[in-house]
């Protein structure tokens, strides 16, 4: 009920958005065509935890500055290496045991690795990630496991378990 209430308010809020018209009768089109969406989302049971996290998604901001912060510092790291005549880089292929529970979480953790320069993540299986990373200094900071925690944190507020424990 949580998510077809957030997809409800979501879609309606951005009806009203790129409208731009608040007249009775283009709001009451607008109400319709969302409720519209979200019965049929219902009806194909597509409106769920999975499909729309809302908590996780309340939750995500919190996570926004962190996240990029590291995008910028891995940037200037990265930036630094190509400068460098030496081209010190030293890629290899890392794999990194994700603690989310969720599929959902495990996404945002590989989305993240890739966003952050100097790491993309090749493949995610049974909790498992591939990342690729250019230098020794990208393959420390994600096995000192910053990141994962976060992301775990993220998601432990969000299902209400603490980092770490069992379910």
């Amino acid at each position: 009920m949580k998510q077809a209430v957030f997809l409800f308010a979501l879609l309606m809020g951005t009806w009203l958005l790129l409208s731009g018209h608040f007249e009775p009768m283009l709001v009451t089109y607008g109400v319709l065509c969302s409720a519209g969406v979200v019965a049929l989302g219902a009806r194909l049971r597509i409106v769920d935890a999975e499909a729309l996290p809302v908590d996780l998604a309340l939750r995500f901001p919190s996570y926004l500055p962190w996240l990029f912060k590291e995008v910028v510092l891995s940037n200037l790291a990265v930036a630094r290496v190509i400068l460098d005549p030496a081209l010190p880089i030293r890629p290899r292929v890392l794999r990194v045991t994700a603690s989310q529970e969720s599929t959902i979480a495990q996404v945002v953790y590989a989305n993240s690795i890739t966003l952050t320069p100097g790491t993309i993540t090749l493949d995610v299986r049974n909790g498992q990630l591939l990342v690729h990373a250019l230098t020794d200094h990208s393959a420390r900071q994600l096995l000192g496991g910053e990141m994962d925690r976060r992301v775990a944190r993220l998601e432990a507020r969000s299902s209400g378990l603490q980092p770490g424990s069992a379910s």
